[in-house]
């Protein structure tokens, strides 16, 4: 497999940690508009993995199916962290992170991509940019109250 579809494949399995990650919140938070956030965030995801997953394929390479060990330990210290405070924050901050750790990723691959893979991540980052934007204002906005 070459570096681009390694790449890609890597961004895959960390946007599908975040689409998990959202998922899984939306089934621990009671506030109906969180859930509708949460939703939203993780159907977003969903776009992103099959474009991400289309490229991969017409290049004859299998998509990556799953996440990573750290989108797993995250959700899990999470849930941990939720047991002891406030359950709505900690999972605005945690996917927060998650969403830093995403944008982070696709940056750094847009620096050494292929043309043909920076004009598919030109289309994506603007996604993943917004993504990022929407979970970290309410982050900071003192909806969420940080430890």
């Amino acid at each position: 497999m070459n570096q681009n579809m390694n790449q890609l494949n890597e961004l895959i399995e960390i946007t599908r940690d975040g689409q998990h990650f959202y998922q899984h919140a939306l089934d621990e938070v009671k506030d109906v508009d969180l859930q509708h956030l949460f939703r939203d965030m993780a159907q977003a995801k969903t776009h992103i993995i099959q474009a991400l997953s289309v490229k991969v394929a017409a290049n004859q390479q299998q998509p990556a199916k799953g996440g990573t060990t750290a989108g797993k330990l995250r959700e899990m210290y999470a849930d941990t962290k939720a047991q002891l405070g406030d359950t709505d924050a900690v999972y605005i901050d945690q996917l927060d992170q998650t969403e830093e750790r995403i944008l982070a990723a696709f940056e750094d691959v847009l620096k050494t991509a292929d043309p043909d893979v920076k004009a598919l991540l030109a289309i994506e980052l603007p996604k993943i940019r917004a993504c990022h934007e929407r979970i970290h204002t309410l982050n900071h906005s003192g909806r969420s109250n940080r430890d």
